[in-house]
Formats: structure tokens, C-alpha cells, sequence
């Protein structure tokens, strides 16, 4: 009797201190991000500074991947979560708002890279989460994530973290002068973009393009086009004279092929990697190689001869 009195008086003292404990997040580390792309980053700017995990796999739709319950675990530990934000990180999106409520911090980078919204009629009015397709956006990106690894991971050198980002600032500004030159190439008359779904507003934008239309009539691709939907950007793709349609790399092309045949003319069905990094050799393992690629692949396919 004596011993158990002893147990339930040390359990007394100790139960504070765990709860103190808990409560001030002591116990956090390292850093999780919900995409690959942004993982990226992340990873360039903390270098070995912190652990960096990354939750969604290579070649992953980035509205459909959903976190593993060890997944979710490591969002609640982390010392900083990072994420898109805007919508994009349907299946995770409940996970990072449990793991924000519980106190760990979190980054939408969307928030700080001045978004805007879908133009296209059936998203009017959504904000457009892929703003990685402008990289001075992505240079903002870099700035946020730098100043939010300072600010809530403990430990980190500070002066590695505002070097490894300010290296990686030139190496977008010198990406941004290359994919500015590259575009240059294509006519005025021939910047028409048709993808699988809305993905490319920011480039549009920046860059002087017209979205005439998308396979999916929606931002996210986990959205199906009806037969009626795909009549209509058809005409829209023969009215436009359009010689390209540029679907994501991660997702099936059939209805991409489709709509090409509907056209009635020959129509090239050209493969991006628009919301997804690829594994090593994959032809996008970084940000910066698949801006390069996805470049090449729109210019090639606008400036071919048409058939």
C-alpha cells in the first residue's frame, strides 16, 4: 500500500512537468511539407540545418494524395508544416488544420505570393492555387519559407538558411531571364494554351499566353468534363487554330486524345509535368528542372509547323 501511495505521489509531481512540456511543443522537430515541389525548396533553403520530410510521393496528383496515419503523426510533431495552401492539398488539407490546431506552426505559401483567381467560367471566382508556374512567384516562396524556417525551427543557423536561400534567388532570377528568352521564340498570335485541367494561369499571366480552354473544366483534376464540355473546347480549339494540348504527366491522356480527335484536325497531345516532381532521372526532380522542361515541351509544341 505504502509503494502505491509512493507511485501516485511521484505521478502527482510528474504530471505538470509532462503537460508543460507537451504544451510548449519542446518536443517538435524538423520540418514537413505536404507537396514535392515545395518540399524542394524547403530542402534547398534549410540544407542540412533540419530534417525535411516530404508527404507526397513523385508523380502524385497533389489534390488527391492523402496523408498515412504515421503521416499525419509527423504533422503533429513537426516543428514548422509547410504547405500550398489555396486549396490545392485536398486529402491532406484536414491534417494540416488538426496539426494547426494543436499549436504546430504552419506556412500556406500560397498566402504570400500574391494569387489570383481562375479566369476560366467554371472556376470564376477560385483562387488559383499553381502558382509555381510564374517563378518570380516562387522566388517570393523561397523569401517565406526562409523567414518562417528562422522563425519556428529551433536550432537552425540562421545565416546558413539566409545563404542557401539567397543562392537559390539567383538561381531563379537567372531561370526567370532563360524561360523569359525561350517564350520570346513563340509568335503573339501562337501563345494559346489548351491543358488537362487550369494549371497554367500564372504563366499566362506573366508571360503573355491565353488559356483558351481545359480538358477538365475545373482547377483541380480530380474534376470529369462532360460531352458537352468537350464539344465546346473543341469549336473553341479550331476557332483559336491551336496545334498543341498539354496534359499533366502524372495523368491518363485519354480524354486529352479525345478531344484532339473531335477537333478534326491533327492535334499534338504533349505531356507536362505541371503539379509534380518526378523521381531522380524522371525528367523533373526539381523545381528548376522541370520549369526548364516544362519550357522546352510549350515551345516546341507551339511553334511546330501546324498539320
Amino acid at each position: 500500500m505504502k509503494t502505491l501511495l509512493r507511485v501516485v505521489a511521484a505521478l502527482a509531481v510528474l504530471a505538470p512537468l509532462l503537460v508543460a512540456c507537451t504544451g510548449s511543443g519542446g518536443d517538435r522537430a524538423g520540418i514537413v511539407v505536404t507537396t514535392n515541389i515545395l518540399g524542394d525548396l524547403t530542402r534547398v533553403i534549410a540544407g542540412n540545418t533540419a530534417e525535411v520530410t516530404v508527404l507526397m510521393a513523385p508523380d502524385a496528383d497533389p489534390h488527391s494524395f492523402a496523408a498515412s496515419a504515421q503521416q499525419a503523426a509527423k504533422l503533429d510533431r513537426a516543428a514548422l508544416v509547410v504547405h500550398n495552401g489555396l486549396g490545392l492539398e485536398e486529402g491532406v488539407a484536414r491534417h494540416v488544420a488538426a496539426a494547426e490546431s494543436s499549436g504546430v506552426p504552419t506556412l500556406a505559401v500560397g498566402d504570400h505570393v500574391d494569387p489570383i483567381s481562375y479566369t476560366s467560367d467554371e472556376s470564376a471566382g477560385r483562387v488559383d492555387p499553381h502558382f509555381w508556374t510564374d517563378p518570380k512567384r516562387v522566388r517570393a516562396a523561397v523569401e517565406t519559407i526562409a523567414a518562417a524556417i528562422i522563425e519556428h525551427v529551433d536550432g537552425v543557423d540562421a545565416t546558413t538558411v539566409r545563404a542557401n536561400a539567397d543562392r537559390y534567388l539567383t538561381e531563379l532570377d537567372q531561370l526567370d531571364h532563360w524561360v523569359t528568352d525561350q517564350f520570346a521564340g513563340i509568335p503573339a498570335e501562337r501563345r494559346k494554351l489548351v491543358t488537362n485541367h487550369h494549371v497554367f494561369g500564372y504563366l499566362a499571366q506573366r508571360f503573355g499566353f491565353q488559356v483558351v480552354g481545359a480538358v477538365m473544366p475545373s482547377g483541380t483534376a480530380l474534376a470529369s468534363p462532360s460531352s458537352s464540355d468537350l464539344s465546346s473546347l473543341a469549336d473553341a480549339i479550331r476557332t483559336a487554330g491551336v496545334g498543341a494540348i498539354f496534359i499533366d504527366s502524372s495523368q491518363p491522356d485519354k480524354l486529352a486524345r479525345v478531344l484532339a480527335e473531335q477537333v478534326g484536325v491533327r492535334v499534338q497531345v504533349i505531356a507536362l509535368h505541371t503539379e509534380s516532381l518526378t523521381a531522380p532521372g524522371g525528367g523533373a526532380a526539381t523545381y528548376l528542372e522541370m520549369t526548364r522542361a516544362n519550357t522546352a515541351a510549350i515551345v516546341r509544341g507551339l511553334t511546330a509547323p501546324p498539320t
